[in-house]
């Protein structure tokens, strides 16, 4: 069996990542991540919840030249490490906040400037076949599921994102808005920064202010890994922002209008990353150039009837795909919906993310979601419930503008004014956090009904 470097093609003086107190050099990173796994606790499963980017690469690396697995889940509540020290016995949490408390075995994350510095030059390889982390889904659609990944195809998912977006032989500084527990963020700071050639910064910023501070401290060229939602709120700050390079968008669909705007304001391009949890990232696109998505390296799809499967390359296995695909040449394809967002009323059909889009696209709204309660959603009929974030708009005016744009039988009922939507770290919204949100404002759901 093969064994694969930690980095690929990095000498030990490169930037790997940029910290507030200056740059960690490859050979740095590569010395602490051999003391810290002689350090790690006697178990196989460490559930790695450092939120510093560059803690959280120090431990995974840990745990992937020591044989352990990186568990990395899609929330930090109690309720879910519970769940993980359940699932995974004799698991043990890592932490780099000192705040967080749980019912789980949970240590703090050594001082990395404190461990003992590491003199071997060498590049730590990892046989191809080692189960090194397991990534769980989001839960937008139900419970959050396990998905193990192998060092093999983690360093083709890295490399296979270098060369779809151009990035060969062109190191970027990557600043993330999203987890780098997240299969998105994992990939695209994390991965991509070892097998891609790129450095990232640190830190997870979230507001536009944030954000623009991260920038002031790192080195052009810039590439932003961000979200739909992230971008909206940096349109809507008009902060000024230092110069950016790229800007990278997944998670959610991205409006060529949003999109537009981005490259208006910044001067650079918008990119997105197609793929789950489940299958790792899959295509990309510039989202300005229309709605056909060009396959990553080695990837290709397999169709039977309305299922679309990726294989090859960096995907795990066969792996079904929850969207609507229509296949093209050329390795392109264009996305019609995910099979659970599609909604069928007295004979009638669209999809929760077109409802979406046009809710979102009206003068005012600064956010916005359709839902279908849980007691309609098994047969895809029966009321549609939408939630609308739009200062200065009353229902009847929003209810009037959304009729000019969506046919009457999708109108919501009812549609709800709220000051926020539950949004999580990368930007989703879950059905569990929608159907607490509609279950909170049950008192007023007669009165907001039309």
């Amino acid at each position: 069996m093969r064994a694969l470097p930690l980095i690929s093609h990095r000498s030990p003086d490169d930037v790997l990542a940029w910290r507030p107190n200056g740059p960690v050099s490859v050979g740095l990173y590569l010395s602490q991540v051999r003391s810290l796994a002689d350090r790690l606790p006697d178990s196989r499963w460490i559930v790695n919840l450092c939120e510093d980017r560059y803690h959280f690469a120090v431990l995974l690396g840990a745990c992937a030249l020591s044989g352990r697995v990186s568990l990395q889940p899609s929330s930090q509540s109690a309720q879910t490490l519970q769940q993980l020290e359940a699932a995974y016995p004799g698991s043990v949490a890592v932490t780099d906040d000192p705040g967080v408390s749980s019912a789980s075995r949970m240590i703090p994350l050594p001082v990395l400037d404190a461990l003992p510095v590491h003199t071997d030059a060498n590049m730590p390889l990892i046989p191809e076949d080692r189960m090194v982390a397991i990534l769980f889904t989001s839960g937008s659609t139900g419970s959050p599921q396990p998905h193990a990944k192998t060092w093999g195809k983690l360093v083709a998912n890295g490399q296979a994102e270098a060369m779809a977006l151009g990035l060969i032989g062109q190191s970027r500084v990557l600043v993330g808005t999203v987890p780098v527990q997240h299969s998105y963020g994992f990939e695209s700071t994390f991965l991509l920064a070892l097998q891609g050639g790129c450095s990232f910064w640190s830190g997870k910023p979230f507001y536009p202010q944030d954000l623009a501070d991260a920038l002031s401290r790192v080195p052009a060229p810039r590439l932003v890994v961000t979200t739909p939602f992230h971008l909206a709120s940096v349109m809507a700050s008009e902060l000024p922002m230092p110069p950016v390079d790229r800007w990278l968008s997944a998670t959610a669909p991205l409006s060529a209008e949003l999109a537009a705007k981005v490259e208006a304001a910044s001067g650079a391009p918008v990119h997105e990353i197609y793929g789950s949890t489940e299958s790792s990232q899959l295509a990309t696109r510039r989202t300005c150039d229309g709605p056909a998505w060009t396959l990553m390296p080695g990837v290709r799809l397999e169709q039977e009837g309305d299922i679309t499967c990726a294989i090859g390359g960096h995907v795990e296995g066969r792996v079904p795909l929850s969207d609507l695909i229509e296949v093209l040449p050329d390795a392109r394809f264009v996305l019609h919906g995910r099979h659970a967002d599609m909604v069928n009323l007295a004979g009638k059909r669209t999809s929760l993310a077109y409802l979406n889009h046009q809710l979102c696209a009206i003068e005012g709204v600064r956010d916005g979601a359709f839902y279908l309660p849980r007691d309609d959603a098994e047969d895809r009929v029966g009321r549609l419930v939408a939630f609308a974030v739009a200062p200065g708009l009353d229902r009847q005016t929003l209810l009037a503008a959304l009729r000019h744009r969506i046919d009457p039988i999708f109108m919501p009922r009812p549609l709800m004014l709220v000051e926020a939507l539950p949004r999580n770290s990368t930007g989703k919204l879950t059905r569990q956090a929608l159907e607490q949100l509609l279950e909170a404002r049950a008192p007023a759901r007669e009165a907001d009904a039309g």
